[in-house]
């Protein structure tokens, strides 16, 4: 049960972005976002994240933006395991801030920026019943302990896991205008991450000749059970030293009590010689030994057990981007994010027990103390260009492409097919010198595996991400924009074996992932330059 689960919540690590853009990077950074979906070539303020060679076409002086986000998420997970009680799960991803914070200064043909934003992250995601890949071994208890002769019926657990997951970036950027065409930037942006797990596994019990026993004690009273057959096995064996001892190792076994024990074993053979029968009981004591064992670990899997672990870790990227004016009314961009490198230590305060070392009989635990990984943000290449073909009306389109195979995720990289991609479009429309509205949409593309995807962390497409909104500008210096999204992922499932209590037999497996999430955002923009 707990190789499963540890396996599940590794997985959780991939889930870094629950929100708009790649598999780690969340590119939904302000509130114009929001309202528009598309941002990539702006000229405004929150070009200090999506294009900061454009910021050299804002008024001389100082910009501000200070922008929040509140963000839901619904994923439901559904399993076609037979052995599930039930097989539809479901999670809530929220995030009530998500803050987004700009700052420009502007002189001549120099714009100098800061922004802070959650690159990556953001969230934390709450299943209160568990998933799939935590009960499924569980589940596996019953038919496999009713083809041993024991009369077990049902199971039932309490499963609870909360994770969370962050990674903020705060970006610096230079920008120089070369010309009235062309403008450049160089920037960097120094990510802290952090992912923290919290959860448990409790009261795990089997309903056995129609009463509730705790899976602990249930597995305990086996293991002492298979310990005295041990035994037995050794008293039978030290009987037949004497005879043996006597000269009579190659005679024929006579006991009636030894043949019918061994033949209820199904080991006997006809004209077992005494010796045969002693190496018979010996290797069936041992096999005992060995069932004991193992079934005691397994009781010790199944006791009740917390995880309350966090990983950390920092790393920088380089930016660098371009900007093209060609002419007022079409305005191009380019942008490249390098990869941020990340390794994250564990520091963990309680752990659980995934499994028993063979040959030490040492615990084996899912976040060892120290223990180190990689999880790099991928490089990212953006294209955008927005153009006004009549004075009100401005049009955005933008292009974002994630280098996810050449990151490091501890292989798991290595499960994709492709790289993601995101395109999205947005327009805005000043209804008054005050006032305009807004509105776009996104779609996004995935190169995900079945070995890829798993309950806990899976990327699916979408082409129905919608956005809507309004800007305000409530003095000169002022503006004000709040917006929505909605984002509908299409389904995808996931099919795959499952080893049947580690048996050997493979047992086909359906999953199928749903997922929607909203956004609401809101900003304020202040221009301490002249009128926008």
């Amino acid at each position: 049960m707990r190789r499963s689960l540890s396996a599940a919540v590794a997985a959780f690590l991939l889930s870094g972005t629950i929100f708009a853009g790649g598999i780690l990077t969340n590119t939904n950074q302000s509130a114009m976002y929001t309202r528009m979906a598309c941002r990539d070539a702006t000229l405004g303020i929150d070009a200090v994240y999506y294009n900061p060679a454009g910021l050299t076409k804002l008024a001389d002086g100082f910009h501000f933006s200070i922008n929040n986000q509140t963000i839901g998420q619904t994923r439901t997970v559904i399993s076609n395991y037979q052995y599930l009680n039930e097989g539809k799960y479901e999670g809530e991803v929220s995030a009530p801030l998500f803050p987004g914070i700009y700052a420009v200064y502007k002189t001549g043909k120099w714009a100098f920026s800061l922004g802070f934003n959650p690159i990556g992250g953001g969230g934390g995601a709450q299943y209160n019943r568990g998933l799939p890949s935590f009960e499924v071994s569980v589940s596996d208890l019953v038919p496999a302990l009713q083809n041993q002769g024991q009369n077990v019926s049902a199971y039932r657990m309490n499963a609870y896991f909360e994770g969370t997951s962050v990674f903020f970036g705060y970006q610096a950027n230079v920008s120089y205008a070369i010309n009235d065409m062309i403008s450049v930037a160089i920037g960097g942006r120094y990510v802290t991450a952090k992912e923290t797990y919290k959860g448990h596994i409790k009261d795990v019990a089997l309903e056995v000749d129609g009463q509730w026993v705790p899976a602990p004690t249930f597995f305990s009273s086996l293991s002492q059970q298979l310990t005295q057959y041990a035994t037995s096995m050794d008293a039978m064996a030290a009987a037949l030293q004497p005879a043996i001892d006597g000269g009579f190792g190659d005679v024929a076994l006579s006991d009636p009590l030894l043949i019918g024990t061994l033949t209820l074993l199904g080991l006997y053979q006809e004209g077992m010689t005494n010796a045969q029968a002693q190496a018979t009981f010996q290797g069936a004591s041992a096999s005992f030994t060995q069932q004991s064992a193992e079934t005691a670990a397994k009781g010790q899997l199944m006791g009740d057990q917390e995880v309350d672990a966090e990983k950390t870790g920092s790393g920088f990227t380089p930016i660098v981007s371009v900007n093209i004016q060609p002419m007022d009314m079409l305005n191009i961009s380019l942008k490249y994010e390098h990869t941020t490198k990340l390794e994250l230590t564990n520091k963990t305060a309680m752990d659980v027990i995934t499994g028993i070392d063979p040959e030490t009989g040492n615990p084996i635990t899912m976040f060892p103390d120290g223990e180190k990984s990689r999880l790099d943000i991928p490089a990212m290449l953006s294209l955008g260009a927005t153009l006004r073909p009549i004075d009100p009306l401005l049009i955005s389109t933008g292009f974002h492409y994630w280098f996810d195979k050449s990151a490091d995720w501890g292989g798991r990289e290595k499960d994709l097919s492709s790289n993601s991609w995101e395109f999205g479009l947005g327009a805005e429309y000043n209804l008054t010198e005050k006032f305009l509205l807004s509105a776009g949409w996104i779609m996004t593309g995935v190169g995900v595996t079945d070995a890829y995807q798993s309950d806990l962390s899976h990327d699916l497409p979408t082409y129905n991400g919608w956005s809507f909104g309004l800007g305000w500008d409530i003095l000169p210096f002022m503006q004000l924009n709040v917006g929505g999204q909605y984002v509908r992922y299409q389904n995808m499932d996931r099919n795959f074996s499952h080893d049947f209590a580690q048996s050997g037999l493979m047992v086909p497996v359906k999953e199928t992932y749903e997922r929607s999430n909203w956004i609401i955002g809101a900003g304020l923009n202040f221009s301490l330059a002249s009128a926008r």
